[in-house]
């Protein structure tokens, strides 16, 4: 797998476990306020981390840690995930899945071979605003296939959307939320415009901590559990 970082140790990136997390590098997505540009831009790209290296350290720390997440970038665009995922479950690895849903058939098989413990899907936007919060031309089909198919899946998951202002209104919040009605848990994450893609996004606007409780107060009557970050 292309790996373009590596933290060894992550308290809070899968919900009650420890976990190590895997980078992936490349992404199909150019959303301007990614937060993890050097994942995206070929321009920013630095050395590779070499893959054996990856599972040796996690072959050492079996019983320390209890799962994996693989993040990115979008890790569903790399041809050797389900082999990865496969070795990382024989050491005996929960693993969490962070994905934009924008290839349902990679989450499909994964989900159909019990490979993930966790899922979490990024929604950019509402689908009449993809474009625009991808930075390309994205199909809505395979987002609503990727969401039904998690809400389906029998697994934990979560919906998270990037709260930011400069491309999402408050009522864009609901329309999200009746993409993924009665999702058992939609995040809405705060935007910190300190490291982004595009660099005109760099210093924008945010949403204060009482205008995002309002919008979560509003989700709480579309999904099960709505919450910020």
């Amino acid at each position: 797998m292309k790996i373009g970082g590596f933290q060894k140790v992550s308290l809070i990136d899968y919900p009650g476990r420890i976990s190590a997390v895997v980078f992936t590098r490349g992404c199909n997505f150019r959303c301007p306020f990614c937060h993890n540009p050097e994942l995206v831009d070929p321009e920013r790209f630095t050395d590779l981390i070499p893959e054996p290296e990856i599972l040796s350290f996690l072959e050492k720390r079996r019983g320390r840690l209890d799962a994996v997440v693989i993040t990115g970038g979008e890790p569903t665009l790399q041809p050797e995930l389900l082999p990865f995922v496969i070795h990382l479950r024989a050491m005996g690895y929960r693993i969490k899945l962070d994905t934009n849903g924008a290839l349902p058939e990679v989450i499909e098989e994964m989900l159909g071979r019990r490979l993930l413990d966790y899922i979490a899907m990024d929604i950019k936007a509402p689908l009449g605003k993809y474009g625009e919060a991808t930075g390309v031309k994205a199909d809505g089909r395979r987002i609503t296939r990727s969401i039904s198919l998690i809400m389906g899946s029998g697994i934990e998951y979560e919906f998270r959307t990037t709260a930011v202002r400069s491309f999402l209104a408050p009522p864009d919040f609901e329309e999200i939320g009746r993409l993924i009605a009665g999702a058992k848990r939609f995040v809405l994450q705060r935007f910190v415009p300190t490291r982004t893609l595009d660099r005109s996004c760099l210093g924008a606007a945010t949403y204060s901590d009482n205008e995002l409780k309002a919008i979560v107060g509003k989700l709480g009557s579309i999904v099960e559990r709505a919450t910020q970050r």
